[in-house]
């Protein structure tokens, strides 16, 4: 059997969208076949789809097609009657192209007295779809209130655009489950008139509104379908309110200021199923996604082979409506996954949402989330679906939508040694350990014990700046003993940013000079200073103007450094010995101690970022060690307290601070309120000694060399692994899954497999838009790289329960930096995960 179906765009937007394709259309057929002038002639309907064979997991097939009436609903109730002539036309069209029936979308099932006037004088039924538009909305509430984990006797719906036959609808039905509902109307019949479509045993759990006022006051749920469009105010729903917007033109438009407390569904979609075949796909692409209950209808009648008027009229029985939802079903046709404003959404923001239903200042209107009294959930999937909604809604909805597309929006409960323990009770392997803060693991007992003990002796915490912190003033005097070089000072912030910001100030203040030099491809913290010196322009740009005379030279590159440090006005070069976050690199043997020898030749302070590479994580204490460097500054962070204080050290000489600081106007100029607390003095100094005792620089060295070398062996059959490469444990993979040409190469076979000459085309776009296209095509094939490192942090969390990440500066090297107490048997646990990964991700080779 066959279908045609008619829809309009439902905005502006879509309407130009039309326009476009009835230009792409014709376009292409003059590029085919030569000028004709019927291609340009006046159209009744724009060609949309020829779905072909759409086939049904029920083993069953139809076909379809779809035109667009190019006007919006707006545009049609200004002229009714012309319109509803374009309608018959367009009917008797679909039926000379062979349809058996058709479906009306949105407003032309309306022109026409509900489209009764239309399948009266019609050839061949006529459908509006609007029972299955109806089912979708019913089954997005029922997801609703099962994740709001409501008994429908408990909960009350607003419905607004009642009596319309949606609405009418789908008030019956929640009716049968129970519910209480406020029916909205426009208030153009007495409640006489409205309550007839009721049974009478139902009407004592109605009530009748004439306006949204008392919606939002008495309502935190809402289902709105009706003709008009744009009647909710996302701006005044209470918090928690969750609208199920089921009708086109919108009932709830996006706000100008989106909010994070509030929810709108799409109603009226539905999706079809994997199994589900809507003509020829191609790398899984096909529309199936989010179809409007209209068109879906139609498909589902055609399948069954049914050719009759399903929904027409305001008059949709209950019945007919479940009716259609089974055969739905039994097609592959469901109202999941959720969307909101055309967009796919994870189903677990309802559960973020679920404290404002049951708490009772919930149900009073005006009060904020701050305000509640929330009732914890109970289970470890719903703690982490809070956790996730609270994140999105109060921290960074960005980081929370790209993890969950990186399937890595994990919430852990527990963390031991090299463990974390997610709320479902599942360990993972910690292979990042907060970026290098663990290295004595996870809750290491020497530095929690020591800081339980001086909490529960009451120890002065805040006493910096009125007395002097005595815990603090002892990890200071262990800094200096066990860093190389001669360091008397230390200054102590929160984080190693900070750290770097006191550096870069004391440096200028001691040398009396202006500028700094940093290596490219650094990365150094993100405060305005820290980041003036962090040789990333992706990190920079969105800040600039950044502090003045800070240059970048070329890691490794010691001839220019000369360059710079020979101009004479350079106060500090600031290095890391690995450039952690640029992607674990080294640099030549011998560039540290030649940039120290040149540093002091010309009168500039050193400055060596220690952040990550500090406390035994590359095979010494320190890692300038390495070339027996010794810093004038030195900064450190990350893993000074364990991972379990916030704190950063600056270290410096006596020397150089007095020339900074040594003054009564001048010895308070850099100050910090948390910064030296004796809480972090004491989780310092338990972590220092810790690392010295269990002499983990050695185990560092030794097992980060089996690491690298099982890693490598490991992976030497794969092409796409470029290099495995740093020291101690601090590696990094780096990828090399070249896409360059990728795209190009897509865009023309498309080009000559179309119709027409689209390259001829092509050659004739502006110039403008030939370089746009060309600088996105070289970000897209970049992307592409990204994304197939990524898929391997994907694959090893939930494959191999192993947590690993990509470093800030580049997308295509995976970090490995575990705790430096790692065993072997771990070791060799994600050596052969990864290569099982690079096994099942290796499909093509360079």
């Amino acid at each position: 059997m066959k279908f045609g179906f008619i829809g309009h765009p439902t905005s502006i937007g879509l309407k130009r969208y039309v326009k476009m394709l009835d230009l792409l259309d014709r376009s292409s057929r003059d590029l085919q076949v030569g000028y004709q002038r019927d291609i340009w002639s006046h159209r009744n309907l724009v060609p949309f789809v020829d779905f072909g064979r759409i086939q049904s997991p029920a083993g069953v097939s139809c076909e379809g097609i779809v035109h667009y009436l190019p006007l919006t609903a707006e545009e049609m109730l200004s002229t009714p009657r012309a319109v509803q002539q374009r309608i018959f036309e367009g009917i008797e069209s679909l039926q000379a192209q062979g349809a058996q029936l058709v479906g009306l979308g949105g407003f032309t099932s309306i022109i026409g007295k509900r489209g009764l006037v239309t399948a009266e004088r019609a050839d061949i039924p006529v459908t509006s779809g609007n029972s299955l538009t109806t089912y979708a909305g019913y089954t997005v509430l029922l997801q609703t209130l099962e994740r709001l984990q409501l008994d429908p006797a408990d909960a009350q719906v607003a419905i607004v655009g009642y009596p319309g036959s949606i609405c009418l609808a789908l008030a019956k039905l929640l009716l049968q489950l129970g519910c209480r509902l406020d029916l909205v109307h426009r208030g153009t019949a007495d409640d006489a008139q409205l309550l007839e479509h009721l049974p009478e045993h139902w009407r004592s759990r109605v009530t009748l509104l004439n306006s949204m006022d008392a919606a939002y006051e008495r309502n935190r749920l809402f289902a709105a379908a009706t003709s008009s469009g744009g009647v909710i105010d996302v701006s005044r729903l209470a918090p928690g309110s969750i609208v199920v917007d089921i009708a086109l033109p919108r009932d709830a438009e996006r706000p100008p200021t989106p909010r994070t407390d509030v929810l709108v569904l799409d109603g009226g979609c539905v999706t079809a199923s994997p199994a589900t075949k809507l003509g020829g796909e191609s790398m899984n692409m096909s529309i199936k996604q989010q179809i409007n209950g209209c068109l879906a209808e139609t498909m589902v009648l055609a399948l069954e082979g049914r050719a009759e008027c399903f929904s027409i009229g305001r008059d949709l029985p209950p019945e007919k409506v479940l009716e259609i939802g089974a055969m739905a079903e039994r097609h592959g046709f469901h109202a999941f996954p959720l969307a909101s404003f055309g967009e796919r959404i994870n189903i677990e923001l309802i559960n973020g949402l679920r404290r404002f239903h049951h708490s009772g200042k919930a149900q009073a209107p005006g009060y904020t989330p701050s305000d509640l009294a929330a009732t914890e959930p109970d289970s470890g999937e719903a703690r982490r679906s809070q956790t996730v909604q609270r994140f999105r809604s109060y921290i960074n909805p960005m980081l929370a939508d790209f993890l969950q597309m990186q399937r890595c929006d994990k919430v852990f409960e527990r963390a031991e040694g090299c463990t974390l323990t997610d709320t479902d009770g599942e360990r993972f392997l910690d292979m990042v350990s907060g970026y290098g803060c663990l290295n004595l693991g996870h809750n290491p007992q020497v530095v929690t014990e020591a800081i339980q003990k001086y909490v529960a002796n009451m120890g002065p915490n805040f006493v910096q700046y009125v007395s002097l912190p005595e815990e603090t003033s002892k990890l200071a005097e262990r800094l200096c003993a066990v860093a190389p070089g001669r360091f008397e000072r230390v200054f102590f912030s929160n984080s190693g940013t900070e750290a770097v910001e006191a550096a870069l100030k004391l440096a200028k203040a001691a040398s009396r000079r202006s500028r700094f030099v940093f290596a490219n491809n650094s990365y150094h913290g993100k405060t305005l200073g820290a980041l003036s010196v962090t040789g990333r322009e992706k990190h920079q740009k969105h800040f600039r103007p950044l502090l003045p005379g800070c240059t970048g030279v070329p890691f490794g590159d010691l001839e220019a450094l000369r360059a710079e440090l020979e101009q004479g006005d350079v106060c500090a070069f600031i290095i890391e010995p690995i450039q952690g976050e640029g992607g674990v690199y080294l640099p030549p043997d011998g560039y540290l101690k030649a940039a120290q020898e040149l540093c002091r030749r010309t009168g500039t302070l050193l400055i060596v970022d220690e952040i990550q590479t500090g406390l035994g994580r590359t095979g010494r204490l320190f890692a300038c060690e390495w070339e027996g460097v010794e810093p004038d500054i030195m900064v450190l962070s990350k893993s000074l307290s364990g991972g379990l204080i916030p704190i950063g050290a600056t270290l410096s000489s006596a020397e150089i601070w007095d020339a900074a600081y040594a003054s009564t106007g001048r010895f308070l100029l850099h100050t910090s309120t948390f910064g030296g607390c004796n809480l972090a003095g004491v989780a310092g100094l338990a972590a220092l000694e810790g690392v010295i005792e269990q002499d983990l620089p050695r185990r560092s060295q030794e097992m980060g060399d089996y690491f690298k070398a099982e890693l490598q062996q490991a992976v030497q059959a794969y092409p796409f692994i470029k290099e495995v490469r740093g020291r101690g444990l601090m590696l990094g993979i780096q990828f090399n899954n070249d896409f360059s040409g990728a795209v190009e190469a897509c865009a023309r076979e498309f080009g000559t497999r179309l119709p027409g000459d689209w390259h001829l085309a092509y050659r004739f776009f502006p110039d403008e838009v030939r370089e746009h296209l060309a600088a996105a095509v070289g970000k897209m094939e970049e992307s592409l790289a990204e994304m197939f490192c990524m898929r391997f942090v994907t694959k090893l969390s939930n494959d191999h329960r192993i947590l690993t990440f990509v470093t800030a500066n580049s997308s295509t090297v995976i970090r490995i930096q575990p705790p430096l107490i790692i065993s072997k048997e771990e070791v060799d646990h994600f050596v052969k995960s990864f290569a099982t990964v690079c096994e099942e991700m290796s499909t093509f080779m360079n």
